[in-house]
């Protein structure tokens, strides 16, 4: 359990760095959220269906999940500004 809260700490991390540098100035909360939608396709649909744990849970809350997730990261930097710019 440990190292699955691990894991996914490092995943969102990453992803975070990632839209810090391809979001748009504009409309950031909405591309947030799009581009959660294509990370859900990436680690649920690619990645996901070859993990059984990952597989087994009901994909629904799972993707409401990744677009909150991405609609989260593109509120904070539209907010903080964009420090890695």
């Amino acid at each position: 359990m440990v190292a699955g809260g691990a894991a996914h700490l490092a995943i969102s991390l990453f992803w975070g760095v990632v839209l810090s540098l391809i979001l748009p100035r504009r409309r950031t909360v909405l591309a947030g959220a799009a581009a959660g939608v294509a990370i859900a396709a990436l680690d649920l649909g690619l990645i996901g269906r070859r993990l059984p744990a990952i597989r087994a849970l009901d994909p629904g809350p799972q993707v409401l999940d990744h677009v909150a997730y991405g609609a989260l990261v593109g509120a904070v930097l539209s907010r903080r500004g964009r420090l890695s710019r």
